[in-house]
């Protein structure tokens, strides 16, 4: 039996601590010992994009980052996305431009939109096709996904807009 190592990581928001294996990967840990199972796991190689949270706000594939490697740090997965039970902006464009069909990649999606509408609130075509050549999606064929992206970034921006006028 391999000694397990404790771990305290933030993730949504909540405080986790847990001793694992340290060859148990962050997707493995995600969905098995915390049941945030919005994380999927598709090729186990890091090459479909699945598996995409947020660490410390960068998007990292959790099928290749183990779960000992996070320890101390801050976790968002797509189940911190939604607030109070309300769509993250993000969320609601895949809704309205139907950027998802049978989900499995979505979170995926939605986590490395996050990290790219964050850091540039207002990419051109290239940056986002750009940014979204690591995800690996069958069903769609990327343009409502394209038409998603560009819905949440001007929802973002509007967001943004309509709450620096009210701290006025």
């Amino acid at each position: 039996m391999t000694a397990q190592q404790k771990i305290s990581v933030m993730i949504n928001g909540t405080m986790h601590e847990a001793h694992v294996e340290p060859r148990t990967t962050l997707a493995d840990f995600l969905r098995g010992e915390l049941a945030l199972t919005g994380t999927h796991v598709g090729c186990e190689h890091g090459v479909c994009g699945a598996c995409t949270v947020l660490l410390e706000g960068r998007a990292v594939r959790s099928c290749l980052t183990l779960a000992v490697q996070v320890d101390g740090a801050s976790l968002t997965t797509v189940e911190g996305l939604e607030e109070d039970g309300k769509l993250h902006p993000i969320q609601q464009a895949f809704v309205e431009e139907h950027g998802l069909q049978c989900g499995f990649c979505t979170p995926g999606f939605l986590m490395t939109v996050h990290e790219l509408l964050y850091e540039n609130p207002d990419p051109s075509e290239d940056e986002i096709r750009e940014a979204l050549g690591g995800q690996i999606c069958r069903c769609t064929g990327y343009q409502s996904i394209l038409r998603s992206v560009r819905l949440a970034a001007a929802k973002l921006r509007n967001a943004h807009v309509a709450g620096s006028t009210q701290h006025s």
